[in-house]
């Protein structure tokens, strides 16, 4: 069982996940509506694809993607060299002609956004040049596209006339053709700034939700809208969110759970981070840096797409998780309630074999995902980190705590389970212990974190 102190970290969390939303409406922030999400269905995965320039080369681009926002893998480096200028600030979208399209700054001085265009996401070509109709412009920073609900295609670029890289403001085109050839004269989002760059907006339910940096403070703030171009109201300034000063480039991602993930470069530091939300942007996670390419990739956006494949599990069939890395050893709960993996063979008792028998469930949390109940009715849950196995409760905290979502393992066949209620943790084992720990971009993790579900032992 959880010690004293444990249980009260728990309860402060819950308390906290609690009032997060009640002190946005006290604050006068919007409450989030149509948030809902959930994994896809068998047969399908969710995939996310970064196009990001590097510490390296303002001259290239990396293209990256992965199952879960986390962990991700090397697609091609460089993925796209422009014919002339730089490719800071990729920003990606897939557009409804089947065509992904980047938006990118060309140059730290100038007036004018590139375009290129790839029916992969890996191979690009360039388009053109837009040269923004402002006269007198001297800088015109991080294009970032926005689409909106009625469909319109937008981007959101800063722009300044100052003779320094200073007083900024934010921006807005409108496509005015399908095929991006053509783009409306700018509009000014009034409410954000002076001096903001790097404006970042998502729109939920009726409200627009805007990330931007704040050039003299370092900060990245938060602002809302009723419309794209505003009036923003600022909501939340300083260091509101835990992500500390001298960071920028936010980009938003909707998680399968339905909470988001913010992606932004600790530039002073050399680090790029992510933190996640799941209480109507009130609180956020602890900054995380992310596995693999902190220190390397710069002001990425981040794609989010439904594709063919995944990996699936048989459900309301008894099965026993196989480790890879230890074969002999299976995902076990013992007499204290808490999961190991142990070893089973032919020769182990009845009672060994039943306690490495699962029965796989849709999960409790979200349908797409998954539960485990053992012989006496328990989930697999986890407890501050720690995987155990309880009667359900009915409570929504419960559900998520016994839900994962399987995510491709290291070995054919194999799976990783990924905590529903804390993306970017995983089942896993560690001196044979069960924990669910946050992925590291490392093969031990990788396969510490893989199971094969096989016939069950008993």
């Amino acid at each position: 069982m959880p010690g004293p102190e444990e249980e009260l970290n728990r309860t402060l969390r819950t308390l906290l996940a609690l009032l997060g939303p009640l002190l946005l409406v006290l604050l006068g922030v919007p409450a989030l509506q149509g948030t809902a999400s959930a994994a896809p269905p068998a047969g399908q995965a969710t995939r996310y694809t970064m196009t990001a320039f590097t510490n390296s080369s303002e001259s290239n681009m990396y293209v990256y993607d992965s199952p879960d926002a986390t962990g991700f893998s090397l697609r091609k480096g460089p993925a796209y060299t422009p014919p002339s200028g730089l490719i800071r600030d990729p920003s990606i979208f897939k557009h409804t002609d089947g065509f992904y399209y980047l938006t990118y700054t060309t140059d730290w001085t100038g007036n004018t956004i590139g375009f290129a265009r790839s029916t992969d996401r890996v191979n690009w070509t360039f388009l053109y040049h837009h040269t923004i109709p402002i006269s007198g412009l001297t800088r015109t920073w991080a294009p970032e596209w926005f689409i909106d609900t009625d469909g319109s295609v937008n981007i959101i670029v800063s722009l300044t006339s100052a003779s320094t890289a200073t007083h900024f403001a934010a921006y807005k085109l409108t496509a005015t053709n399908s095929a991006l050839t053509t783009w409306s004269a700018p509009t000014q989002l009034s409410g954000i700034g002076p001096n903001h760059i790097d404006t970042f907006i998502v729109k939920v339910g009726s409200t627009y939700h805007a990330f931007t940096k704040n050039e003299t403070t370092k900060y990245i703030e938060y602002a809302t809208a009723s419309t794209l171009t505003g009036p923003y109201t600022m909501r939340r300034t300083g260091d509101w969110a835990g992500f500390g000063d001298w960071v920028e480039g936010p980009a938003l991602v909707q998680l399968d759970n339905g909470g988001w993930r913010i992606y932004y470069d600790g530039y002073r530091a050399g680090k790029y981070w992510y933190s996640d939300s799941h209480d109507n942007f009130a609180t956020w996670s602890s900054p995380t840096e992310v596995p693999g390419l902190s220190g390397f990739i710069r002001h990425a956006t981040v794609l989010k797409e439904t594709v063919p494949g995944g990996v699936t599990l048989p459900t309301n069939t008894t099965r026993s998780l196989r480790s890879v890395n230890f074969p002999d050893r299976y995902a076990v709960v013992r007499s204290d309630s808490l999961g190991h993996i142990d070893p089973v063979s032919t020769a182990s008792s009845t009672a060994v074999k039943q306690s490495a028998t699962f029965t796989v469930v849709p999960g409790l949390a979200d349908a797409n995902c998954y539960s485990f109940r053992d012989s006496a009715g328990r989930y697999l849950r986890h407890w501050d980190f720690r995987v155990r196995f309880d009667s359900g409760n009915g409570t929504d905290t419960f559900n998520k705590d016994a839900t994962y979502c399987a995510r491709p393992g290291t070995a054919s066949g194999s799976v990783r389970l990924e905590s529903y209620n804390h993306p970017g943790r995983y089942l896993r084992h560690y001196g044979y212990a069960l924990r669910v720990d946050l992925y590291q971009d490392t093969d031990t993790f990788r396969a510490d974190s893989s199971f094969t579900a096989v016939s069950p032992w008993a």
